[in-house]
């Protein structure tokens, strides 16, 4: 029913097959349009669309070692490493 298709990337202009299986995957998915990137190209726009975290470092509530959380820790918030907090989650 589906046959192999070359397509062009609108990116870097390099061809690629969008295969029988591809499109055929798509079909069931309810996809209606073809992909315009080759594999390398749509990878890239999915990892280059994330900003980089950002890591705070706090001291624990618990033990008093040192924290590293992804916001920016609160003074009347307490802030617990990442084996204090694993800890707390357990006993509940």
């Amino acid at each position: 029913m589906y046959q192999d298709k070359t397509i062009v990337c609108k990116d870097c202009g390099q061809t690629f097959v969008f295969t029988a299986g591809e499109q055929e995957f798509y079909a069931e998915r309810g996809f209606q349009n073809e992909p315009q990137r080759c594999k390398s190209c749509r990878d890239k726009r999915k990892n280059g669309s994330r900003p980089a975290r950002e890591y705070f470092t706090a001291t624990c509530a618990a033990c008093g070692g040192e924290a590293r959380v992804p916001f920016q820790p609160k003074d009347d918030r307490p802030v617990y490493c990442s084996e204090c907090f694993a800890k707390m989650q357990a006993k509940d």
